[in-house]
């Protein structure tokens, strides 16, 4: 199986986040690669590609114009405003306020676009973003070309962002970015079932009214679990996109007999919906010592997801989500790969 790769994808090095009410070293971070790559070397999986350079164009067809401009300039703007440290919003358009309006001050246009205060822009966040949409892109021009199966190591990861907002340590929606680029090139209906841990919710946002997509995710529950304003069973897609959004909601500690009863159901829709290609938002977060995350996969639960996978029986790209349990990430999302592997055999 190629994975696709972009150095550039370090740009992004983030010393800030906020999280438990301090200011702390990211969980998403550079390392994550390192550990990932290393792992796929050592087990020979397949080659590592680079993948050429897509535009804007792509991020376009999914984004709002305004947000990407706001993006590719927040951290020049940031520093000539007289900031010291990373880009963090600290006022939202709340319930009580005007959401039409977009400030001048980049302090609220900050606010503007973000959808959580954990996230911060840095210097090199906008390069990273395309970077990470690119690889996205590679895998999936390498599957729709050949049938084989690719894989993403994208970062920073995509599924939080939403057509005009950031947060959860995303930026472009890499899974919705590779899924209209297939849809442009003659997929009739792309399913995009995310395992991360939390839920999708830009994915859902960007895709809720269509029929050309079906997303499906399995993720905890928003009751206590972050994003905690969407992922909802009751969220099932709107206008022509009714019954193209499905929401498994499950609760801390779920088995893991119990998180693939589950998966089997979600891909019988994928079945059902009539799907020609399938997208992975791959998150290995649902792994038991993940330390933002509360399930109980261990690491070779995740041959067995990657398994299961593969009964899709359809031309698959896995894009890299989340997943922070730096020491075990590696092993955990090449036990995957190489389930996906086993399970087409």
């Amino acid at each position: 199986m190629l994975t696709f790769y972009s150095e550039d994808s370090r740009l992004r090095q983030a010393r800030t986040e906020l999280h438990d009410g301090a200011l702390v070293t990211p969980f998403e971070c550079p390392e994550r690669l390192d550990l990932v790559l290393k792992q796929i070397r050592q087990s020979e999986l397949g080659d590592i590609r680079a993948p050429k350079t897509y535009g804007l164009a792509p991020v376009l067809a999914v984004h709002d114009e305004d947000y990407v401009s706001f993006l590719a300039n927040c951290w020049k703007e940031w520093g000539a405003a007289g900031h010291d440290g990373e880009a963090i919003p600290n006022i939202w358009p709340a319930r009580t306020m005007r959401g039409d309006r977009i400030p001048r001050s980049i302090s609220g246009q900050l606010g503007y676009y973000a959808l959580a205060a954990e996230t911060s822009i840095s210097e090199g966040t906008f390069e990273a973003a395309m970077a990470s949409k690119d690889v996205a892109l590679g895998a999936l021009e390498h599957t729709l070309q050949s049938g084989e199966p690719s894989f993403g190591l994208c970062r920073p990861p995509g599924h939080h962002a939403a057509f005009d907002q950031f947060g959860g340590y995303c930026f472009f929606n890499n899974a919705a970015v590779a899924a209209q680029r297939a849809l442009d090139a003659g997929k009739r209906r792309v399913a995009i079932l995310d395992v991360d841990f939390h839920h999708g919710n830009g994915t859902q946002q960007i895709f809720y009214e269509r029929d050309d997509v079906l997303f499906i995710s399995l993720h905890g529950d928003p009751e206590v679990t972050f994003p905690y304003y969407l992922g909802y069973a009751d969220e099932t897609g709107r206008g022509s996109g009714e019954g193209f959004n499905v929401n498994y909601p499950l609760p801390p500690g779920t088995t893991v007999d119990t998180w693939m009863a589950t998966l089997d159901n979600a891909l019988t829709k994928i079945k059902e919906a009539q799907c020609d290609m399938l997208i992975v938002s791959l998150g290995v977060d649902i792994f038991e010592g993940d330390p933002i995350s509360a399930f109980t996969f261990t690491s070779g639960d995740f041959s067995l997801l990657g398994q299961r996978l593969a009964q899709a029986s359809l031309p698959t790209v896995l894009l890299m989500e989340g997943g922070y349990a730096v020491d075990d990430i590696g092993v955990n999302v090449v036990n995957v790969l190489q389930g996906f592997k086993q399970g087409i055999s």
